[in-house]
């Protein structure tokens, strides 16, 4: 968030009648505190009374940023709000204000601070893996950190993207997909071998040489040289066929068909642009949907939505940086982002991707030419599936009304929660919650209870009706703990317990 951006929330100032109570109080004890910061950069961090993070954001001059919170002629209802309920202050100077961003990101992503514009679906995007600490190195999907040597090739949008291009790999280059221990237990061929999709390393039937430049084949190709692989191929299939011997060139066929299933799914023109993300916003309400495009050696890896809830009066420059700030946090950026929209602090967020990465990363908003095609090809496709979200959304209130109905409620529940236990003769207890509201189930907060034999509510073996008493107990003796006011969106409106009338 730039030093600016609260001045651009203006919109839906509240009247002398409807300001919060407590802002008075929260407006004296910042202006209190802006008397103890210095102009450094930094990062802040507003709490309330439960130690909780409403807002985490950075400045390139503490003391001018937080004095701009004590103006309540400028602040928005939002901003007024979040006033109102902030008891205390914490600020980390910086180096620099690229470390500020880079720290401020981080901490929104680890704190979720409710002001803050967060990107909940942010889990680690698939790659493909090459690994190089085996003599005969393995094909492989790999999410989550690079800790293992190897070459890594991504992102893709999704898990069947990789999955259908590692069998693809394996039928085009003969690579073994078979984990280290699976390989050195091995003492004849196994079913990738017999349907021609590896080379069968594991019973030396391939000498670590060839196998080297199948690999070496497989790289150049994720690197972005398909066109010069498929003509290697396909003077080989000649040479072969030229020979009569159509059985290899049948096998040189099918290997360049493969490779020519890879770039059909990967069918985007992207000329002139080898390793780039493209990404656009759509908004509708407190409601952005952003889509990125993720291009890796000139071919597309596919495409994938993120959705962010956020304060009506947010723009899409607000949309923006906040996303590019949390999106990047955790993954390496490509050498170029071309972006649908301008996002506040430009320069800063590139500087800031360029030293993460250690090379230079550009982002641009296009403005004509075929990059402007691409990134308008992105918007649209943000606007599909803001479409289809709200849509949905809309049917899952719909199904929450009839639910109120049903159960005789005041209201229909925004969060609704479903227990069960299952065990094995009734040992190995385990209990299940699952959480589902207006926005359909939420994954996140689902949680998992290895029911105690032993202390606090402890059962004995096979008590179902104990063991449900011990999952709730747990599951509201943490609610009490960390949200005892009831203000952080974490209690239920609705238990659904999987039993009869003891449960």
């Amino acid at each position: 968030m730039t030093d600016t951006t609260i001045h651009d929330e203006t919109a839906g100032t509240a009247s002398p009648a409807n300001l919060p109570p407590d802002l008075g109080r929260g407006l004296a004890y910042l202006k209190s505190e802006v008397r103890k910061l210095t102009g450094d950069p930094g990062v802040y961090r507003m709490l309330n009374g439960a130690g909780e993070a409403l807002y985490v954001g950075k400045a390139r001059n503490l003391a001018r940023r937080v004095t701009s919170y004590t103006q309540p002629n400028r602040l928005s209802n939002r901003l007024m709000r979040m006033v109102s309920e902030t008891e205390t202050l914490e600020v980390i100077v910086t180096r620099s204000e690229i470390e500020a961003l880079l720290l401020e990101s981080n901490l929104i992503k680890k704190l979720k601070p409710r002001y803050n514009i967060l990107l909940r679906d942010d889990k680690s995007l698939p790659q493909i893996l090459l690994t190089g600490d085996h003599p005969f190195g393995q094909l492989k999907k790999h999410r989550g950190r690079k800790t293992r040597k190897g070459d890594y090739f991504g992102p893709f949008a999704s898990a069947g993207a990789v999955n259908r291009t590692v069998a693809d790999l394996a039928r085009a280059f003969m690579l073994r997909t078979c984990s280290d221990s699976v390989f050195s237990a091995r003492t004849r061929p196994c079913l990738q071998y017999q349907i021609k999709r590896c080379s069968g390393p594991c019973v030396d039937l391939v000498s670590r040489e060839d196998y080297a430049g199948q690999m070496d084949q497989a790289r150049r190709f994720l690197s972005g040289e398909s066109a010069a692989i498929q003509r290697d191929y396909a003077e080989r299939m000649h040479a072969a066929a030229d020979k009569l011997e159509f059985e290899t060139a049948a096998i040189w066929r099918n290997r360049i068909r493969a490779l020519s299933g890879i770039q059909a799914s990967q069918d985007i023109n992207v000329q002139n642009l080898k390793d780039a993300d493209i990404i656009a916003v759509a908004q509708s309400g407190e409601r952005s949907c952003i889509q990125t495009f993720f291009i890796r050696g000139g071919s597309n890896y596919g495409n994938r939505s993120y959705f962010l809830s956020h304060n009506a009066d947010s723009s899409a420059a607000d949309v923006l940086t906040a996303f590019l700030g949390q999106f990047y946090d955790d993954k390496d950026p490509p050498a170029e982002i071309l972006l649908s929209d301008e996002p506040g602090d430009k320069e800063l967020i590139a500087e800031a991707l360029s030293s993460r990465a250690g090379r230079n990363v550009k982002l641009s908003r296009p403005q004509r030419g075929d990059r402007t095609k691409l990134t308008a090809m992105a918007r649209h496709n943000a606007e599909e599936a803001l479409a289809r979200h709200l849509a949905d959304t809309g049917s899952q209130r719909r199904l929450l009304g009839e639910l109120a109905d049903l159960f005789g409620l005041d209201a229909p529940p925004e969060r609704v929660e479903v227990y069960d236990n299952s065990h094995i003769q009734g040992r190995h207890a385990v209990g299940g919650m699952i959480v589902a509201g207006p926005e359909g189930f939420n994954k996140a907060a689902y949680r998992k209870f290895n029911i105690r034999d032993e202390g606090a509510h402890a059962v004995t073996e096979g008590d179902d009706f104990g063991m449900m008493r011990q999952v709730i107990n747990r599951r509201f003796e943490r609610a009490l703990k960390e949200d005892p006011d009831r203000t952080g969106g974490s209690w239920p409106d609705l238990l659904l317990i999987d039993g009869g009338k003891g449960q």
